[in-house]
């Protein structure tokens, strides 16, 4: 028979998983998009500076030089961020999905012994 009061607790039990998941899901996707944003800015301002000193290059040799230092620097960063980010979000997976797996271990140790019943 359906009891109200076991409904009510699961009912409630299931959203405040829910919103620890929602409550990590939202810090995680805020940390990133801060990251995101300063990264894009930093970027920028070293692009701007770059520009600038290409512009008063005295010879080919030298805007060709400053050229391939920025390259390969901008290069390294990009992709020093693109791994900070990639473990940030690997990190929110992870949080996101820890509230969740107490219930599921829950759940399947009841499956697994109503099955060998």
């Amino acid at each position: 028979m359906l009891n109200f009061e076991d409904a009510n607790k699961k009912s409630k039990e299931a959203m405040d998983v829910a919103v620890k998941s929602y409550s990590a899901l939202t810090k995680g996707f805020q940390a990133i998009a801060t990251e995101a944003a300063g990264y894009s800015k930093k970027s920028f301002e070293e692009s701007i500076a770059h520009f600038e000193k290409l512009a008063n290059a005295k010879s080919l040799e030298a805007a060709f030089e400053l050229q391939t230092n920025y390259l390969k620097s901008s290069y390294e960063g990009f992709f020093a961020e693109a791994t900070k980010i990639g473990e940030m979000y690997a990190d929110l997976a992870k949080d996101a999905y820890k509230p969740y797996e107490a219930p599921v271990a829950k759940a399947t140790a009841a499956v697994k012994s109503a099955g060998a019943a």
